[in-house]
Formats: C-alpha cells, structure tokens, sequence
C-alpha cells in the first residue's frame, strides 16, 4: 500500500483532499488524461479512550523506588 502524507502536499491540495464527501469522486489529472480517482469514504470513527488510571500513591513510590534503584546500581 502506498502512503502520502497530507502534511507534505499543499495547503489547497491537503484541504481538497480531506474535504471530500462520503460518496464524492476526485479525479486526477495529468496532461489532460485521467491519472486516476478516489472516492470520499465515511470519516473514520473516533475510538473512546480508556480511562486514565487514577493517581496512586503506592504506585507512584514503587515506580520511584525502582528508578532510584536503577540509577544506584549505575552509579
């Protein structure tokens, strides 16, 4: 599969590209022939995150501990 990244292209040439509408057809020209076309998709679905694990303070020492640990036995 190939990759183009929409950051790399234009501004104009980006926006036309994310502004297509499920269904809607773009066609690629190049020196008056058709070089191909894409399609509008449905935007993708946005994923719930999971919740952050809450702050724990026996767990914010352990991982203290075992960096102090770790930068002991370096030193």
């Amino acid at each position: 599969m190939k990759r183009l990244d929409l950051d790399d292209l234009p501004p104009r040439v980006a926006q036309l590209l994310t502004g297509l509408a499920e269904g809607e057809e773009l066609i690629l020209v190049q020196g008056g022939a058709v070089a191909g076309r894409l399609h509008g998709g449905a935007p993708p679905e946005l994923v719930a995150e999971d919740e952050p694990e809450p702050y724990n303070n026996q767990r914010a020492a352990e991982i203290f501990e075992q960096f102090r640990s770790a930068i002991e036995d370096e030193f």
